[in-house]
């Protein structure tokens, strides 16, 4: 049930109040946690199905509940979504194999707040494209978040992102986009990861959303497989995610989903 205090804009976004942003921690932080720990276990021959179980034991062990299971009948602690596929990657069977890139997305809800966040791993030896996609894509959400200020607006954020990536002769996927969350799992705002400036809803102090730019090697197309969840390239050109969970203050971005292990960065030895 949604609990949220505060107000709402005239856009529908809700303005939370100074309170709730150590809800919006606590959750955050465990999500960015269990990121932390399934790193090491990232290798070459393990299964995406394995991983996710991992992940569901440890949401479970925290006494926390996944928002994901049981979500539009998905059935999954996680999303992980493999080389070419872009995002709501199903856990499964097959095996990882050596430069196997992935993204495992997240989302879990501590005391009602819901903390949702996804990076990027690799299987093995990380290859040089695929490193710059990680570099670029991870860059490009940092440039996005640096555009969150009261005052702005969302076109300024997805302006800053889509110039930053089509810079680099990358493509920004136009299909999914990032969203408004707190004590419920999808809101107002849409969070697009392209746009003009000075277009959109303006930010203002208590905003709590999700920046999430999807990047692919190729073209922005996507398509979404028959199970009605895989969503793939076109081109089936590689893709890389990531995703934080923010909220606006007078300053600018508090990143609710940092990495307590410092693991979020795509550095890999």
């Amino acid at each position: 049930m949604d609990e949220s205090t505060g107000r709402l804009t005239k856009d529908g976004i809700r303005i939370h109040e100074a309170a709730d942003f150590s809800g919006m921690h606590e959750a955050g932080r465990l999500s960015a946690q269990i990121l932390d720990r399934i790193a090491p276990l990232v290798t070459v021959g393990q299964t995406t199905k394995e991983l996710d179980r991992l992940i569901t034991g440890w949401v479970e062990e925290a006494g926390a509940t996944s928002a994901t299971i049981g979500y539009r009948g998905y059935q999954h602690a996680s999303c992980i979504s493999v080389n070419h596929v872009v995002c709501h990657g199903i856990p499964g069977d097959k095996r990882l194999k050596d430069g196997d890139i992935l993204n495992i997305d997240v989302t879990v809800i501590v005391d009602g707040w819901y903390g949702d966040t996804s990076r990027m791993y690799v299987a093995g030896k990380l290859g040089r494209k695929a490193e710059r996609l990680m570099q670029v894509t991870h860059d490009a959400l940092m440039v996005g978040i640096e555009a969150v200020r009261p005052g702005a607006t969302f076109g300024d954020i997805g302006h800053a992102i889509q110039t930053f990536v089509e810079g680099r002769r990358m493509s920004v996927v136009r299909d999914f986009c990032g969203h408004g969350l707190g004590r419920v799992f999808h809101a107002p705002p849409n969070v697009l990861h392209y746009g003009r400036p000075g277009t959109g809803p303006r930010l203002e102090e208590g905003m709590f959303f999700t920046i999430e730019p999807m990047v692919n090697l190729g073209r922005p197309e996507t398509k979404v497989l028959a199970d009605d969840w895989t969503a793939v390239t076109r081109d089936k050109s590689l893709s890389a995610q990531y995703e934080h969970s923010v909220g606006v203050t007078a300053q600018g971005a508090d990143i609710f989903t940092l990495s307590p292990a410092g693991l979020f960065h795509p550095t890999y030895a």
